[in-house]
């Protein structure tokens, strides 16, 4: 039975890590998951507080990944207007179109890839505000997702090395 959770472990941290890249599927939290699964179901044992702090890191990287992209904005000089339309495309990229995505194939992450971008650009540029400064709001919101993907995605190769690790040592 212990080797039925190994595996299915190390497809979680897989799935985790795919997760954290491509839209629809919560990388972070999966990869969360198979740390709870070794400890809950097999002989290997984490202590209660490294338990606890993975998942608080997992709840605070879930929370922030959705806010980096308006940071991005703010840090490279965008106005409350870019703020809001990085918001409404976030928002449209994260729900809108992976719903249409399942029917029109790889809409979905376009939208979650470009969503704050474009939002972003837009929103500066019904506020009024110049090309130059609307694109440079725009790549901010670009830049804070990339940001995002990457913490989601070191999270998950850390959780990963752990659990990991700890199969392959639960062998020897």
């Amino acid at each position: 039975m212990e080797y039925l959770i190994y595996l299915l472990a190390a497809i979680f941290i897989i799935i985790g890590i795919v997760g954290d890249v491509v839209p629809g599927l919560p990388g972070v939290p999966i990869s969360y998951v198979a740390m709870l699964l070794i400890h809950f179901f097999t002989d290997i044992s984490y202590p209660n507080e490294t338990l606890v702090i993975y998942g608080i890191i997992c709840i605070a990287i879930t929370i922030i990944d959705y806010f980096v992209p308006i940071w991005g904005t703010k840090k490279f000089g965008g106005t409350k207007a870019g703020v809001r339309g990085s918001t409404i495309g976030l928002v449209i990229g994260v729900v809108v179109l992976p719903i249409l995505g399942i029917v029109i194939g790889p809409l979905g992450l376009v939208g979650i890839l470009t969503g704050p971008f474009i939002g972003a650009y837009i929103g500066e540029k019904m506020s009024g505000v110049d090309d130059r400064l609307a694109w440079r709001s725009a790549f901010g919101s670009f830049v804070g997702f990339v940001a995002g993907t990457l913490l989601k995605v070191v999270y998950s190769i850390i959780v990963g090395f752990v659990v990991i690790k700890d199969i392959i040592v639960s062998f020897f």
